[in-house]
């Protein structure tokens, strides 16, 4: 009742309100990646650099960001489904600038892994689960479409926040940077979260896309489609294709972790590693925008299968490129990297329906842990065993062609679902 007052009280345009969710939600994401996944490097060094650690101790450290993130995931999926996902945003953003702000009194190793892990729990409640639930739920037929503007800040935080960290670091120290770095995670999150997301279109009086508002004979609206939690996680699709994204996100953050001193060593120019960088983020927004453009037109099977294809391709192509060719690669390669992250939501929730979206993404995400936190350690132990990087991406490359061949062995989106057996 409170949310359709204060729907009623702000005079938006005459454009279907879930567009504005779709523009909060890639703020948030911009801030939550920009300060947490694309700035975990940033911090990396922080701590070695300010804080005396060895690099070591402060490598393994940030697995336990993404150990952390994953577990409490399956509960942030869980409380989404019962409660306002504004308080579990507004929950996380609070953790991580809690966390920032001690960051700069990190002295011990205890206290080290504590800030990853406390940091993690708050990116958890506040990224990628909230986010693309909210957009699942405000979007059916255009979800594809939605999803990628709204993803988009995955990509812009890398871009914008993650170089203003770095300089604020640089300028004042860790313990100069930490309460302003604590305070854009919470003026950039909380009050875009309370004043303008709402956790559901039927606050607005109507369904997903706009649409009317399904109702059963008696006039109530129906509950969500979709899947039960335990019928989805033990179903051949939901099996195959979370194995498939361990090792297809494996080779993607392997690589990513390793581009710059990839492209470094075989050009000798720092610079042109700087901008490979920057042309793989670009591209990944370019190439995220086109892709939900292009899935209203073919399957999602079909595209994500492409997409692992050219992963694999471009990975062979790191592995023996040398000089400028270099950043075309890498304009290819960031073409892959924002569409395969975006295919994992978009294919469970294709899948599975809404009915408990938000635990089965969840239950997802803790695997894919093993894929995102293992890959850059793989890499460096190939390139440290091997002394290049040939052999640790041509490995990547071949994790591709795992991926997709669990891909293929997942079957149909729907087919095993609404044939009632698995």
């Amino acid at each position: 009742m409170k949310d359709r007052r204060a729907a009623s009280a702000i005079r938006w345009p005459d454009i279907f309100y879930g567009w504005y969710i779709v523009a909060a939600i890639m703020v948030v994401m911009t801030v939550a990646s920009g300060l947490g996944f694309y700035n975990l490097s940033v911090y990396l060094k922080a701590f070695v650099t300010h804080g005396g650690f060895p690099v070591s101790a402060a490598s393994a450290a940030t697995a336990f960001f993404f150990i952390a993130s994953g577990v409490t995931g399956l509960g942030v999926g869980a409380l989404i489904e019962r409660y306002d996902v504004r308080w579990m945003i507004t929950a996380g953003a609070l953790i991580c600038s809690v966390a920032m702000f001690g960051a700069s009194h990190v002295h011990t190793l205890w206290q080290l892994y504590g800030f990853y892990i406390f940091f993690g729990v708050g990116y958890s409640c506040c990224a990628l689960i909230p986010g693309t639930t909210l957009v699942a739920r405000w979007f059916a037929r255009r979800r594809s479409l939605a999803l990628s503007i709204a993803s988009t800040g995955l990509s812009l935080g890398g871009i914008l926040l993650t170089p203003l960290s770095a300089r604020l670091i640089e300028r004042l120290g860790f313990a100069g940077a930490a309460p302003w770095l604590a305070l854009i995670f919470m003026l950039g999150i909380v009050p875009i979260a309370w004043l303008a997301i709402r956790p559901s279109p039927l606050a607005y009086g109507h369904g997903p896309d706009g649409d009317p508002i399904a109702r059963d004979e008696r006039g109530q609206p129906l509950a969500a489609d979709g899947v039960a939690f335990a019928q989805a996680i033990r179903s051949r699709f939901f099996i195959f294709m979370t194995l498939a994204f361990i090792f297809a996100m494996m080779a993607q953050v392997g690589s990513i972790a390793h581009q710059f001193s990839l492209v470094a060593s075989r050009t000798a120019s720092d610079d042109v590693a700087a901008l490979a960088v920057a042309v793989m983020a670009s591209a990944s927004i370019v190439g995220r925008l086109a892709g939900g453009w292009a899935l209203a037109h073919i399957s999602s099977r079909g595209f994500v299968l492409a997409l692992a294809s050219l992963q694999g391709l471009t990975l062979v192509l790191y592995a023996y490129g040398e000089g400028a060719a270099l950043l075309g690669v890498a304009a290819l390669f960031g073409c892959t990297v924002g569409n395969l992250l975006m295919m994992q939501p978009l294919m469970l929730a294709e899948a599975f329906g809404l009915r408990a979206y938000g635990r089965i993404f969840s239950f997802n995400q803790l695997f894919l842990v093993a894929g995102v936190a293992s890959g850059p350690y793989v890499m460096g132990l190939l390139y440290q065993y091997a002394g290049n990087y040939e052999a640790a991406y041509l490995t990547m490359a071949v994790a591709s062609v795992v991926s997709i061949a669990l891909m293929i062995a997942a079957g149909p989106v729907r087919a095993h679902i609404e044939g009632g057996h698995d």
